[in-house]
């Protein structure tokens, strides 16, 4: 076969698989060859690929953020948490050796997952060691200790969105874990805008 040959030969080749590949699950194999041309790249030092895989599986549009069957819109659900870590909200009544909470349930939030407060208000007293971990869009992160960390929660109860108290306050959903025993060994505040 001569190498002009093997040059048609191989751009029919690159032909067909592009047809193949245009073919997607919403067109009929005349839709995807209807009117489309392929240009075949010259091949290197004159020698063509004698077969050409074909294309397997089909291509999949795209997610755009943007539900189809209708339902909710945004961010809708946490990500999972390790054993013993949960979403909370502090409630009037913390203090340096306990905190005082609700549970959450998740709500669909337009940049990331809301969390709303339910249930009746649970307390947890503060592991001797426990560690709060304070983070704000305005400031740099900061760790504290069981009273600081009261301090900062009571102070954001009282003055939601207080930029001036002793560390800028954010939307009041902290991750906490709990120990086995039942008590609070780490919080982390969760940033919001």
């Amino acid at each position: 076969m001569s190498a002009s040959r093997r040059l048609l030969a191989a751009a029919l080749v690159t032909t067909a698989a592009f047809g193949l590949a245009a073919c997607g699950p919403d067109n009929s194999s005349d839709q995807g060859a209807g009117g489309t041309t392929a240009t075949a790249a010259p091949a290197t030092g004159g020698v063509a690929s004698p077969t050409a895989a074909p294309a397997t599986g089909t291509a999949k549009p795209a997610p755009t953020g943007k539900p189809t069957d209708g339902g909710p819109e945004g961010f809708c659900t946490h990500d999972p948490l390790p054993a013993g870590q949960k979403w909370i909200i502090p409630v009037k009544g913390t203090s340096a050796t306990t905190l005082t909470y609700k549970d959450t349930k998740d709500a669909c939030g337009v940049d990331d997952v809301n969390f709303e407060a339910v249930g009746a208000e649970k307390t947890a007293p503060f592991a001797p060691t426990a560690k709060g971990h304070l983070k704000s869009v305005v400031a740099a992160p900061k760790d504290v200790n069981a009273a600081d960390l009261a301090k900062h929660i009571n102070e954001c109860i009282a003055t939601p969105g207080n930029q001036k108290g002793s560390y800028p306050c954010s939307a009041g959903a902290y991750k906490v874990a709990i120990d086995a025993s039942g008590k609070v060994v780490e919080m982390w505040e969760r940033p919001s805008s």
